[in-house]
């Protein structure tokens, strides 16, 4: 059985928490994309954990974590990410990394920094991981594949890749060039640390899967982060949706059965882009302030997330663009002090109201169509079970799963792992 755990909306959604949950019952999970530039919050019996290379299944003792090779892969921090994990305790940790993983250079880091500082007011609101410029370089064919570092070859293409490098480094940013040899030997340094834990990961997936074996796949960021369908260009740089897990994983797209869709309760959302159920004030900031484990803050940055009611039109495309079958609604406890909940529920787009989610030329004129649902005005955590909850977050809970036209399996109110309420089993 492999089934995918991704994102409705612009992530954080909460996906962390219900891999880690799944994962119990999986033998494999697997990171398909993304890189370190977005984190997953998990609290267990270790502690508190915010994971970004790393798969959220990585905490139980049964399981392999593996990194695909559709990840564009920091080593120094995907190490560093490691051995956090030993600090405290955790055991029994099992890693593999694809072997055709792209891999984050020092200079893309740089690149990143310095292509925000030159766009200015007009920036991408990047978190100057790297991650842009090394899926650039991974479709230019001038990136380089973990693989490469045990090619004896590796010096003569690191000449090659810096030469070009530096003319862009001189002429646009006017920044220091780059020492191919001091590049070169940190590379081999990469090497020999990231050496036992590579192999041709889809070959086990491959053996796995013949095996019976459960697999999991992690997806970083939600369905409006997706390149094609997401509010290009203020998107992330590879693909956020179920359907690349087959290509970042490398096993066959018909294999995947079951696709979990984690749809936050309220929207939240790092970085620029349209946000058209946003709030702003005392308003955004009490919301912002009760959500979440700690309040809405990046798990990479801890920069303060923008925070919005639900927003219907978005979740409902971000849940057929990931052909959902079940939907995790998350962090329903943080809405227990409103009096009254606003959704979306339409695009106002000069005059007409939209129900589907347009593309971004038009979302920049959009204004949200409100509906007003009555709060219920308890403390709902610790509720184990759907028909405890107030009866009006039942009707929020329903009202949310009508508007997606996907069944809602599972309702998080709290952020632990036990803080789950499953719906209609």
């Amino acid at each position: 059985m492999i089934k995918a755990v991704v994102g409705a909306n612009w992530g954080d959604e909460g996906k962390g928490k219900i891999t880690d949950m799944l994962a119990e019952n999986a033998d494999i999970v697997v990171r398909f994309q993304g890189g370190s530039n977005a984190g997953h919050t998990i609290i267990n019996e270790y502690g508190r954990f915010a994971l970004h290379l790393l798969p959220s299944g990585i905490f139980y003792k049964h399981t392999t974590s593996v990194i695909g090779n559709g990840v564009a892969l920091n080593i120094p921090f995907l190490l560093k990410e490691i051995e956090s994990l030993k600090e405290k305790n955790v055991p029994d940790i099992k890693i593999l990394v694809s072997d055709r993983a792209q891999l984050v250079m020092p200079y893309h880091i740089d690149f990143d920094t310095y292509e925000e500082e030159r766009l200015g007011k007009n920036s991408f609101g990047s978190t100057k991981s790297g991650i842009a410029p090394c899926y650039s370089d991974k479709y230019a064919k001038i990136g380089f594949q973990v693989n490469e570092l045990f090619d004896d070859n590796l010096f003569e293409k690191v000449q090659r890749v810096v030469e070009y490098k530096n003319i862009i480094l001189e002429n646009l940013y006017k920044k220091d060039k780059i020492d191919a040899k001091e590049l070169y030997e940190l590379m081999l340094s990469w090497r020999e640390k990231i050496k036992p834990y590579v192999c041709d990961t889809s070959k086990f997936l491959h053996d796995a899967i013949k095996e019976g074996k459960n697999i999991l796949l992690e997806g970083q960021l939600g369905s409006l982060k997706d390149t094609d369908h997401g509010i290009y260009p203020m998107v992330t740089s590879s693909s956020t949706l179920a359907g690349f897990g087959a290509v970042g994983a490398g096993i066959a797209p018909y294999l995947i059965k079951d696709i979990v869709t984690v749809v936050k309760s309220y929207s939240s959302a790092v970085g620029a882009g349209a946000f058209i159920s946003e709030i702003f004030g005392k308003e955004a900031e009490e919301l912002r302030n009760r959500g979440g484990d700690k309040g809405e803050y990046g798990a990479t940055t801890g920069r303060p997330r923008r925070v919005g009611y639900f927003d219907a039109v978005a979740s409902r495309y971000g849940c057929r663009v990931q052909s959902s079958t079940e939907v995790v609604l998350t962090v329903i406890d943080a809405l227990s002090y409103l009096d009254k909940i606003p959704v979306c529920v339409g695009y106002d787009i000069d005059g007409t109201v939209y129900k589907d989610f347009p593309t971004t030329h038009l979302l920049e004129k959009a204004k949200p169509v409100w509906k007003v649902l009555d709060g219920w005005k308890v403390d709902i955590r610790g509720i184990k079970k759907y028909e405890d909850l107030p009866l009006k977050c039942r009707e929020y809970i329903e009202f949310i799963e009508k508007e997606l036209e996907v069944p809602v399996t599972m309702i998080s109110n709290g952020p632990k792992r036990e803080d789950i309420i499953y719906k209609n089993r």
